[in-house]
């Protein structure tokens, strides 16, 4: 059962969306048809088990399915799913408690959203809002694109290495960049989701328009707004002047909205707002500006979890989500190591105007056998400081934790290997003892790490690491 909410939701669905219930809970199917019908749905049919909805299907196509995870008969609603799929018909799951092996497996099928027993009104109706969505977006993904005409020299052709992990990721850059459909990029800090965001909008029809960063965990949460939307001169105490916000800077071109995670509750309904609409509204502004831009987002949160757990909006990660592309941390593309740390020392050497060219065997050795907690930005900020206290043409020596530090006594005489969380703390306390305790500020732990300093904050604290203990 679900309780009944009065409360608005978005219309993003087109009139008389044609709609099949597939539950074999004949009060609760019934409730959601009483729901639906009110908000404009035509329910074409209730089915109770997979061999009813394929007889539906074959005579009436709907729209979209809401399917029961479990059903009666051999069949489960999974199993429907696999079919919906291969017909392009979008749907999304009703489901009770489940266990993880189930909705591992049902989300293997892709479904265009999730509601869990017992919902609101307001939960479906903003679930099927935004599977409509979904599903056009997808739709327009799918259409024959045009061969793309890629410039020279951008991060595109320019991203070092050829691991199967990294090709995958430029294979699915080159599908999404020529749609304006909204792009999430997954990963660890450190893998270079920058550059693939970069890399879209250069493959782009936006690429002579601005490409536009955002990095959301360093603004401050009394000034995002206005570093976003903008704001009229004297709209607050010290506006003296008009400011123009982010998205609007970044006009027929894309908005990069990096650490998309660390943003609050209240800026990600603002957020969804400007997505579903399209238009800002600057602090103080008397009327809405017309966007015309592509949304790139980026994470290294499972922002799945951060749903669940109530710190992320479901409609945001929706909105988002339309498109992901994870990728892979380093320790998983480990044939892309020395491709990289060559290309570092290229940059640094001439940078520092040194004529290091390589490594050392036992170093190329230390290089491929470390699981490179901080990726791709740990590599670049371990050969600049190498090559930088190099007094030859070849790297002999590294600052990495060697294999006696990655693991840890049990007590019993054996070890056990580290964590990635207990290695990424050791490495921190590392680079931390380098700069005496300093987080800030040039010659910096979060300048070494490449981490904006609110960042590296905010990992110490989770990490129980009190930066002042360092300190000579």
């Amino acid at each position: 059962m679900f309780q009944v909410d009065q409360g608005n939701h978005s219309c993003l669905r087109t009139m008389n969306s044609k709609v099949l219930i597939v539950e074999d809970q004949f009060i609760e199917a019934n409730h959601i048809q009483m729901v639906l019908e009110k908000a404009g749905y035509t329910i074409i049919a209730i089915a109770h088990d997979v061999r009813s909805a394929l007889e539906i299907i074959d005579g009436e196509l709907p729209d979209l399915v809401l399917l029961d995870i479990y059903l009666k008969g051999n069949q489960t609603g999974i199993d429907l799913a696999r079919i919906l799929r291969k017909r392009n018909i979008a749907f999304v799951y009703l489901s009770a408690n489940s266990s993880k092996e189930i909705l591992d497996a049902a989300k293997s099928t892709q479904p265009y959203g999730f509601l869990v027993k017992p919902f609101r009104e307001k939960d479906i109706l903003v679930t099927l809002d935004i599977a409509h969505y979904l599903h056009q977006q997808k739709t327009e993904l799918s259409k024959p694109q045009p061969p793309l005409n890629i410039p020279a020299n951008t991060p595109f052709s320019a991203i070092v290495g050829n691991s199967s992990g990294l090709l995958e990721v430029m294979e699915q850059v080159r599908i999404a960049a020529p749609s304006d459909v909204s792009v999430l990029i997954l990963g660890e800090s450190g893998t270079g989701k920058e550059k693939i965001a970069q890399s879209i909008h250069n493959l782009s029809d936006r690429r002579k328009h601005p490409f536009v960063r955002v990095n959301c965990a360093a603004l401050p949460s009394a000034l995002i707004e206005s570093e976003l939307f903008g704001h009229e001169k004297g709209a607050f105490t010290g506006a003296s002047e008009r400011r123009t916000g982010k998205f609007e800077l970044a006009q027929k071109g894309t908005i990069f909205l990096d650490e998309i995670g660390e943003i609050s509750l209240s800026m990600q309904a603002k957020l969804l707002h400007v997505l579903q609409e399209k238009q800002i509204d600057r602090i103080g502004g008397k009327t809405p500006i017309n966007l015309d831009i592509r949304i790139i987002a980026a994470t290294n949160r499972n922002l799945e979890k951060e749903v669940a757990e109530g710190r992320f909006r479901l409609d945001l990660y929706y909105r988002l989500n339309v498109f992901p592309i994870t990728l892979p941390p380093l320790r998983e593309r480990r044939d892309d190591i020395m491709p990289l740390a060559v290309h570092f020392i290229q940059i640094f050497a001439a940078r520092f105007g040194k004529e290091v060219s390589g490594f050392s065997p036992s170093v190329s050795k230390q290089l491929m056998s470390y699981d490179w907690p901080g990726n791709i930005r740990e590599l670049q900020h371990l050969v600049e400081r190498s090559v930088l206290m190099c007094s030859g043409d070849t790297i002999t020596s590294v600052g990495l934790l060697n294999d006696s530090k990655m693991k840890i006594a049990t007590g019993d005489g054996t070890a056990k290997v580290k964590s990635m969380e207990e290695m990424e703390r050791d490495y921190i306390v590392q680079i931390l003892g380098q700069c005496n305790g300093r987080v800030s500020g040039s010659g910096g732990a979060a300048e070494l790490l490449g981490l904006n300093v609110s960042t590296l904050n905010s990992r110490m604290k989770k990490l129980g690491i009190k930066g002042s203990r360092f300190f000579a």
